[in-house]
């Protein structure tokens, strides 16, 4: 529905779409702790009528959990706005498997429960003679669990991971993700799983039909799940910059990764986005910033006044000039790309 660029938008986002696929770590919360802004912004949109759906990678929970934390954080969410990866590796299992199939389930017990719910055996062994392995990141997973999964892997059975993030964003940092679990599995059968996460496109599809949307929004803070997931659904895509992915990635993403649009935090589903504008002698403008590639070099322009707008027009234009440069063919230093904090 859109070239690689930004789209920019007249109207606020929360005026323009009708439902909002919106990340969970890293957008709405880090952890256990608020993200600023969030709850404000989730309410405030839902009055202006913009159906909210929160969609994660992560399997560990159930929507109920979730549901029940969202709460605690002032965006009171029903179980049934919230899609887990869980669910939708039971959605993809279900696309190849006869109802009452086994499945050896390797992860928590919400990936159990949905598949279970999805109308399969769930089996703990390799000896069961699994039709699918299903592999969703538990803090309990070990090495037996490993091991059970990569003999009925081997075995032939259909390889099916909930999402292959690699690392988790905690209150202490990052941890190792389900697609770190998942490599131990891989690297002893050589077999490649697949994902029914982001930035796979059927779980933000599977959503988007269970909505009944029309105009739908990806929300996300990671350039390599949200947003690519986002361009592989052909939906267009709002950046936030609170968790994972910084403006400066922003700039340097590739085509498959970029977003269209950019904010600072959930506030940007109130506002307008302006689009930046190509000028003259290479320049793309956004209000009152710009930026250029010249010689490997991205340059930068920017008004006297630092109000975060402001820095926010000026990782817009940067984007708008790196992805025409990058486009083009012309090459750009990445050393030359400065971070660009918008806070």
């Amino acid at each position: 529905m859109t070239g690689a660029g930004l789209i920019g938008s007249e109207q606020a986002p929360a005026d323009r779409f009708d439902l909002a696929l919106v990340d969970l770590d890293g957008v709405a919360y880090r952890g256990h702790l608020p993200i600023p802004w969030a709850a404000e912004s989730i309410l405030e949109a839902r009055g202006r009528g913009l159906h909210v759906v929160f969609v994660t990678n992560n399997a560990s929970r159930e929507p109920q959990t979730v549901a029940d934390q969202l709460a605690a954080l002032g965006m009171p969410t029903p179980p049934g706005d919230v899609l887990t990866a869980a669910q939708a590796a039971a959605g993809l299992l279900a696309t190849r498997l006869s109802p009452w199939a086994r499945v050896l389930v390797v992860g928590s017990d919400a990936l159990r429960t949905a598949v279970r719910e999805a109308g399969f055996v769930v089996v703990d062994s390799a000896d069961d003679h699994p039709a699918a392995v299903a592999q969703g990141y538990g803090p309990q997973v070990g090495w037996p669990q490993l091991a059970e999964a990569a003999y009925a892997v081997a075995g032939g059975a259909w390889f099916v991971a909930s999402n292959l993030d690699l690392s988790l964003p905690t209150e202490r940092g990052f941890a190792p993700g389900n697609g770190a679990l998942v490599g131990a599995v891989r690297a002893a059968t050589g077999v490649v799983p697949d994902s029914a996460g982001k930035p796979e496109p059927g779980m933000y599809r599977l959503a988007v039909q269970r909505a009944g949307a029309s105009a739908p929004l990806v929300v996300g803070d990671r350039l390599d799940t949200d947003l690519a997931g986002a361009r592989a659904a052909d939906y267009p895509g709002l950046h936030v910059l609170t968790g994972v992915s910084s403006a400066r990635d922003d700039v340097l993403a590739a085509p498959g990764m970029r977003p269209h649009l950019i904010g600072a935090d959930l506030r940007a589903l109130l506002v307008p986005h302006p689009c930046p504008q190509p000028a003259a002698e290479g320049w793309w403008a956004c209000r009152g910033a710009a930026a250029r590639v010249n010689e490997g070099t991205l340059e930068l322009s920017a008004a006297p006044d630092d109000e975060p707008e402001g820095r926010l027009d000026l990782v817009r234009a940067s984007c708008a000039a790196a992805w025409a440069a990058a486009d083009d063919g012309l090459p750009l230093d990445p050393s030359a790309v400065p971070e660009l904090s918008v806070e």
